[in-house]
């Protein structure tokens, strides 16, 4: 990825899936990547990494077994690694998700939400 000025509203503005993150940029080994959520995830666990989300517009619950993270905009949570959750979203969420290059956004469980990375125009 070449060192571009990236738009994190124009970016959003060019997705039209749900859970489908795109890769904004990348830093050392990170990914930093925008994604619009709705509905209701998989319960997964990313076993050797954490997960940032930070909420750019909208509310998301990040379900958790011990009680429910509620965040709004400009909100910042980090879930541990090893930690199951399921993110949520009654109305639709705009977001920015930091992983590690390569993390799956079903982390240990797969199935058909599993995303591919797409790329940004």
């Amino acid at each position: 990825m070449t060192n571009l000025v990236r738009n994190i509203n124009t970016a959003l503005d060019s997705i039209s899936e749900h859970w489908q993150p795109h890769r904004l940029t990348s830093i050392n080994d990170y990914d930093v990547k925008v994604v619009k959520i709705q509905g209701e995830f998989v319960w997964h666990t990313h076993p050797d990494t954490d997960e940032l989300f930070m909420v750019i517009s909208g509310n998301l619950t990040i379900q958790l077994r011990d009680g429910d993270v509620e965040l709004g905009p400009n909100d910042v949570y980090v879930v541990p690694k090893g930690i199951e959750h399921c993110p949520k979203a009654e109305n639709e969420v705009q977001a920015l998700l930091f992983e590690p290059k390569g993390t799956v956004n079903t982390g240990d469980v797969g199935g058909e939400m599993t995303a591919k990375l797409r790329e940004l125009g």
